[in-house]
């Protein structure tokens, strides 16, 4: 029998995201018995550091699961993809179907003077749609911080569409931002299955995305090229065209000028790694 020790971190979105993950494989493998291993991360422990870096630091989520990835005591791991550092020491090893990847905003009222958002990807694209708009930093998993809006401390919120869905809260987004307003981070909205290399992942492929998958590939692929393990400020969302073709959009910001760089590009599905490469030179050149 399939038997199954998934990490994942303890927090309400991540045990219901990984518990989609769960049920893909259950419906392949109906006998197998699966363990949902919840395991405190640095950021769960500690969220200070976002009240100071409006970016937050890559890998403040994953380092603890990728130790007991290490250590034998879980099978694979669970991410949101977004979280995943560019450069991981454990390689992804399937990519979920992708849920919404787009930002939301939720008020509280129809003034939005205060927007919590303690993304600086999100800050800095916020500053142009919203210019008399005081965006500050906010703390907590989603409930925590549904709950500071509604006690008056903002009037507005951006949270990421696919997190308030899975968690059936789909009704409290006011609007979703195209990708042209907000430009969501890279690998938004896809569900991340990290593992051990040369290891026998057959069950996984009940779980993997050939699209997630390549659009993940691009999209990490142009973080990777700028930097995006640094806390830089960037946005990636790829579109499958059709069999063979994909459509990326980039964007990097300089937080210190201000200064947008952005463009797109169109190829090969089977070169998705490269065409992040290219976007990200060209635009920045």
């Amino acid at each position: 029998m399939l038997e199954l020790r998934i990490g994942t971190r303890g927090s309400q979105l991540a045990l219901a995201q990984t518990k989609l993950i769960a049920d893909k494989i259950l419906n392949s493998y109906p006998d197998a018995k699966i363990n949902i291993i919840a395991i405190k991360t640095q950021g769960d422990k500690n969220l200070a550091p976002f009240s100071s870096d409006l970016n937050g630091i890559k890998g403040m989520f994953t380092f603890e699961i990728e130790q007991a990835l290490s250590r034998g005591e879980i099978d694979f791991a669970v991410h949101s993809l977004k979280d995943l550092p560019a450069n991981t020491k454990f390689p992804v090893i399937a990519y979920s179907s992708r849920g919404n990847p787009f930002d939301a905003l939720v008020v509280n009222n129809d003034n939005v003077k205060v927007i919590g958002s303690s993304s600086l990807r999100r800050r800095l694209q916020l500053e142009r749609l919203y210019p008399d708009a005081k965006i500050i930093p906010v703390r907590g998993n989603i409930n925590t911080r549904l709950a500071k809006l509604d006690d008056g401390e903002f009037s507005g919120l951006v949270l990421a569409s696919a997190g308030l869905e899975r968690l059936g809260l789909e009704n409290r987004i006011t609007k979703i931002f195209t990708p042209d307003e907000i430009m969501p981070a890279p690998g938004q909205g896809i569900l991340a299955c990290q593992g051990r290399p040369d290891e026998d992942y057959f069950y996984l492929k009940a779980v993997n995305d050939e699209c997630s998958r390549d659009c993940a590939i691009a999209e990490r692929s142009f973080a990777r090229e700028l930097g995006a393990g640094c806390n830089v400020p960037i946005g990636a969302y790829a579109e499958i065209l059709d069999d063979e073709r994909m459509k990326l959009k980039g964007l990097f910001i300089d937080e210190r000028t201000r200064k947008f760089y952005s463009g797109e590009i169109e190829g090969r599905r089977d070169e998705a790694e490269i065409l992040g490469k290219i976007l990200a030179e060209v635009i920045m050149s």
